[in-house]
């Protein structure tokens, strides 16, 4: 009897410990000034619905460590070196969006290689990996077995929908590969996490009609007119809006998708979903995310077009000034060169010393930096970008015990170029100093114990150092500084 109370008591415990704290379920919220709020609180209510239950708290922590990771944008805009993914769609006449959307029936990529590309983001320090599973213009790149079944036709004459019966995915290009399945199983072989991007509108698909910027317009149907109001009026289509049918036709499709992702490649450890449906599709949208989490209960879901049922959020193209004052996880996705899609210009990718202090920057304010690149119609990047990403990835092998799995520590900063993360065990503190030191650094922030020992990250010898006041003092020998071991910043272990 004793036993089997030892053994109830045990699996009450294990079960308590799995269920999310109510506490814990009540603080997790974006801020309300961001734009993702701000999209859906006519509608979304602040607080999710009692039944519902974010990623756990492991998922949470597993987020907080990976610190650096690559986002990919890859898709049919990639064979036209399109900027701007697929929002140049938009920018296009009819004749030309009728000849993209034909242009999958050419499209062979055989430059592709998962085993290449993964391989190149684990010598670049990447433990993250982002993935475009389907951006706005609606082409799948995995082997959805969903079906279009209307779409719009944009030439020649007047645009008019027409009945179809595709998947409009990589499987029905001549290339005929899943492109998700071969990146997430290289990724897995490689450790690296696995972000999979889904674009909530679809502009191919016209049962999608009008949500957030569909070129397929109703009057008085635009949810989010904020990139292309000025359109000439000759790129605008005016259809009757969808149907009931069609409507739960779009939504159904929907959710099939994200049900494919979750299922058909194993474990996903992020969802990273973009754009806003509207009031209309919310209740049905919030049972799919529910339906989602019965799937995987781990997954990282990115807060757009589902406000605080996500888990994270993203501050785009802009790093924060100062660190988020909520408890919701937040990583910075920033293109490498102009836009995410590839750029072809070699001059506007911005360097390895600036992906290298955003790395520093933001973990120190307790986010996570993902850098953007996208590859060109053949599955190539562009060789300064694979330089840059491979220069970040030899400092982070002499660097990434300050940053990989870190905390922000007390003070994130000190001026404009010291800044501080913390080991979880809070045995130490990493001083990360943007610029050389010369021959000495100080700092008036950090006391390290009586006899204990400083190091240069790369450096086999302590450092000598003195305690000032306040002030922490550490030499800097001419030696050192002769054979500096990395460029671009500086990291101290420093025991407390």
């Amino acid at each position: 009897m004793k036993n089997f109370r030892l053994v109830i008591f045990l699996l009450a415990v294990l079960f308590l410990s799995a269920v999310p704290s109510d506490d814990r379920e009540k603080s997790i919220r974006m801020p309300r000034n961001r734009s993702e709020w701000r999209d859906v609180s006519g509608y979304e209510q602040w607080d999710p619905d009692p039944d519902y239950r974010h990623a756990s708290q492991a998922a949470y922590n597993a987020f907080y460590d990976t610190k650096f990771g690559i986002r990919i944008h890859w898709g049919i805009y990639s064979i036209w070196q399109m900027q701007g993914e697929s929002w140049g769609f938009l920018k296009l006449p009819f004749s030309k969006r009728q000849e993209y959307q034909e242009l999958y029936k050419t499209w062979d990529p055989q430059g592709f290689s998962a085993e290449a590309w993964v391989d190149l983001f684990e010598q670049s320090g990447i433990r993250l990996m982002a993935f475009t599973t389907k951006h706005h213009e609606g082409f799948s790149m995995f082997d959805t077995k969903t079906r279009v079944k209307r779409r719009a036709r944009w030439a020649p004459g007047k645009p008019k929908l027409e009945d179809c019966d595709l998947a409009y995915s990589i499987m029905e290009t001549p290339f005929k590969r899943d492109i998700v399945k071969e990146l997430t199983d290289a990724a897995r072989r490689h450790n690296i996490k696995i972000d999979l991007y889904f674009s909530h509108p679809d502009w191919y698909d016209a049962d999608f009609r009008p949500y957030t910027d569909n070129p397929i317009k109703t009057w008085g149907s635009v949810l989010h007119p904020f990139k292309y109001r000025s359109l000439p009026r000759l790129r605008t289509a005016v259809f009757p809006p969808p149907t009931r049918e069609e409507t739960m036709r779009a939504m159904k499709r929907h959710r099939e998708q994200l049900v494919e992702l979750l299922t058909n490649y194993g474990k996903i450890d992020m969802l990273c979903l973009d754009m806003s449906l509207g009031e209309e599709i919310w209740p049905y949208l919030k049972e799919t995310i529910k339906i989602l989490r019965t799937i995987q209960p781990d997954v990282m879901l990115r807060n757009r077009g589902i406000g605080n049922y996500g888990d994270y959020y993203t501050p785009e193209g802009y790093v924060p000034g100062d660190p988020a004052n909520t408890p919701m996880p937040w990583m910075v996705i920033y293109p490498l060169a102009g836009t995410f899609s590839y750029d072809p210009d070699a001059k506007k990718y911005k360097g390895t010393k600036w992906i290298v202090h955003n790395i520093v920057d933001i973990a120190a304010k307790g986010g996570v930096f993902m850098v953007g690149i996208g590859p060109d119609g053949n599955g190539k990047f562009h060789p300064v970008a694979e330089k840059q990403l491979r220069e970040t990835g030899k400092w982070l092998s002499v660097n990434g015990e300050a940053i990989y799995a870190t905390r922000p520590w007390g003070s994130w900063k000190e001026g404009d170029s010291v800044r501080f993360t913390r080991s979880k065990d809070d045995k130490y503190i990493y001083v990360h100093s943007l610029t050389w030191p010369g021959p000495v650094f100080k700092t008036a922030l950090v006391r390290p114990r009586p006899g204990s020992q400083i190091f240069m990250l790369g450096v086999k010898e302590p450092l000598k150092w003195s305690q000032a006041g306040k002030e922490l003092i550490i030499e800097i020998p001419d030696a050192l500084a002769n054979d500096k071991p990395c460029g671009f910043s500086w990291a101290f272990k420093i025991e407390q």
